[in-house]
This record gives structure tokens, sequence and C-alpha cells, in this order.
């Protein structure tokens, strides 16, 4: 009885060719030196971002206490920041003025305060020592030095033009004369830097404003016909007296002369006249002719009021037009002493002039002595 045997193919489709049946589908294990260089690789990494956090941490460090320690001023010093400065320009010029020590510290120091946009403009002035967050701090504040520029009542318009010409913490041209009497007599605080014009532009809406204020609650029965008479009534009365309280009896003389239909007589006019907008030269005396000049503010010759306003009127002077004091006074000349006597009547009228003449000879003998 013979012996079978297994083929030596049998199951051959459960070995793989050249290997091993028992091994087969088992993964190759990575080898330890690969494991090794990926750790290091991580650990390597791993050391760069922590040293660069300490890096970056040490260099944050380090500019928080240059932008908070005292900076390099040594005395009171001011600079100047115009209008659309950006951040970088400031900052260099801060440096380059000695104010800070480090215009990069104080650029990223304001960004990283959220401060890069509140920067204002304007004319700072700066204390000893101050620090680059203090520099931050008054510039966001806008807390700028403030010029003042005063526009007296009486004035003319060229008057005013040259006092803001002259004005050198203003900058730019001056704009075109706006008409007599209609910029905002009053003390103006500005920035070093403040175009002429756009400081013109404010005193003449200011004018319109009040004028437009004051005539709409005017007194029902002045003899005014419009808006324009009476800020050329108020300009004559303020150049008739410089005292507040008499506003209101001179305009009452000027308003009953209206109503009668007699000439003003007044002296600014017929010099404005003949002297326009820049006045009379100081020191020049009134002569026979510019009283008898033949122009229309000369309200020596002409009837009513003249064309328009001789000067700048104030807010007491428009407030006596519009409601002026209830007389019959129709006269008023100086009494000496800076003020005026008033009179109803031409004889007393008269004799208060001679009064006031007889005053200046003996002022005029006493200055001979």
């Amino acid at each position: 009885m013979s012996k079978e045997y297994p083929s030596d193919t049998a199951n051959n489709g459960d070995r793989e060719p050249g290997g091993r049946g028992g091994r087969a589908g088992k993964p190759k294990r990575r080898s330890r030196a690969a494991r090794s260089q990926i750790v290091i690789f991580l650990n390597l990494c791993l050391s760069l971002a922590f040293f660069g956090v300490l890096t970056i941490g040490a260099i944050l460090y380090w500019g928080k206490g240059e932008f908070e320690e005292p900076g390099p001023l040594r005395q009171e010093a001011t600079y100047v920041v115009p209008r659309s400065t950006s951040l970088g320009a400031i900052a260099e010029g801060l440096e380059r003025n000695g104010i800070i020590s480090n215009g990069g510290i104080f650029n990223y120091g304001v960004r990283l305060a959220g401060a890069a946009g509140d920067l204002k403009a304007g004319e700072f002035l700066f204390p000893p020592g101050v620090s680059m967050r203090g520099v931050m701090e008054k510039l966001r504040s806008g807390n700028s030095i403030q010029h003042s520029i005063t526009i007296p009542e009486g004035l003319t318009v060229h008057r005013a033009y040259e006092r803001i010409a002259e004005a050198d913490v203003l900058a730019g041209p001056m704009p075109g004369e706006v008409p007599e009497g209609m910029l905002r007599a009053e003390t103006y605080l500005v920035q070093r830097g403040m175009q002429r014009s756009a400081l013109v532009e404010r005193m003449r809406k200011e004018q319109e404003a009040m004028v437009q204020e004051i005539w709409e609650g005017r007194d029902e029965d002045l003899p005014i016909e419009d808006i324009g008479q009476f800020v050329t009534l108020a300009s004559i009365v303020e150049r008739e007296t410089g005292i507040a309280s008499e506003r209101p009896h001179v305009a009452s003389v000027f308003v009953n002369r209206l109503r009668k239909g007699m000439r003003l007589q007044s002296d600014p006019t017929f010099l404005y006249g003949v002297y326009g907008g820049a006045g009379k030269p100081s020191g020049a005396p009134v002569t026979q002719s510019d009283i008898d000049s033949d122009t229309p503010y000369n309200t020596y010759r002409i009837k009513g009021l003249p064309p328009g306003p001789i000067a700048i009127p104030g807010r007491a002077a428009l407030e006596a037009v519009a409601h002026p004091l209830d007389t019959d006074d129709l006269y008023f000349v100086a009494d000496g002493t800076g003020g005026h006597v008033f009179s109803k009547t031409l004889d007393e009228h008269n004799r208060n002039v001679q009064k006031y003449r007889q005053i200046e000879r003996e002022r005029r003998a006493q200055a001979q002595e």
C-alpha cells in the first residue's frame, strides 16, 4: 500500500514568492535613527520658538521702559504738528528736536497704544524730561498753545485785515476784503498755522449771525429800511463814542434826526469819505476841506444815512441802534472828560460847544506852560 505525500506545489497561493507564509502582511518598523532625527528637528523648532518669544518679550519690555521713562528734553520746548502729518513724520520731527530719544520706539509705542489716528495738529509745549508716553498723551489730547488775536470794535475792515496779515502765528495769504463792517470784533484764540482765510471766514460768519439776531429783535418803529442801514447806523454810533453806556443815548440822537429829516452831521462819516478804510493818518489835523468834502459819506452835505458802514460795529453799538434810548435830544458834543453832553435845542447845544472849546483852550495853555 503506497503512501501519499502532499505535493510541494500545494497551497502555493498561501505563500509569497521567495517569502515565508507565516510573516506575510506585517509592516516594516521605522529605524531608530530616523525617529531620532525627527525628535531632534522638533526639539530645535521648539527651542527656536521659545528663544524667539523670550527675545520678543525682552525687546517689548525694553521698549516699554524706553517709552515710559523720562526723555532727553532739558528745558521747555514747543513743537508744531502741521495738519495731515503722518505718525512717522511726527516721530522723526520729535526726535530731531530732542524731545524724544528714539522716533522708531515712539512710532511703535503709539501704534501699540492704539493712538496712531488720534494725534492732533497744533503747537504743543512740552516740559523737561517728558516721556514718550507723555508726548503721546499731549498730542492725543489736542491741548495745544492758543494765541490771541484781537480785533477791536470801530476798526475798519481794511485795518482789521492789516492786523490779521501781520499775525505771524497765522499762515497763508489774505482773502479778498469782505464788505465794510462785516467782521466780528472779538479776541480770537487760534493755533499756530491756522489759515488766515479760515479766520476771516469765521469772523464774517459770526458777524453776520450776530447782526441778524439783533436785527430780528429790534424795536418796531425805527426809521431804518433794511439790515444794511441798520449796520451803517451802528457803525456811526460805534465811531462816535467809546463809552458803552452812552451808545443808546447817541443812537437816540441819530434816530431822532432821521425821523425829523435832519442831516446826521457826524464827523467820522466825512473822514471815512475822504480817507476810506485806511483811515486818517495819525496826527493829521481835520481840515475845513475835509468837512466840505463832496463824498456820499459826508453827512454834513447829504441827508439820511451814507451808502454803507464806516467801521466794524460791536454788539453794544448794534444793540443801541436796535433799542435806542427814548429821548428828545438832537445834539451832543464832547464834555472834555471822555464822554458827551446831550441837548434838545440848538441854543443849548451851542452853549455846550462853547464850554468844550473853553476846556480845550485851557488845556492848550497848560500844555504850553
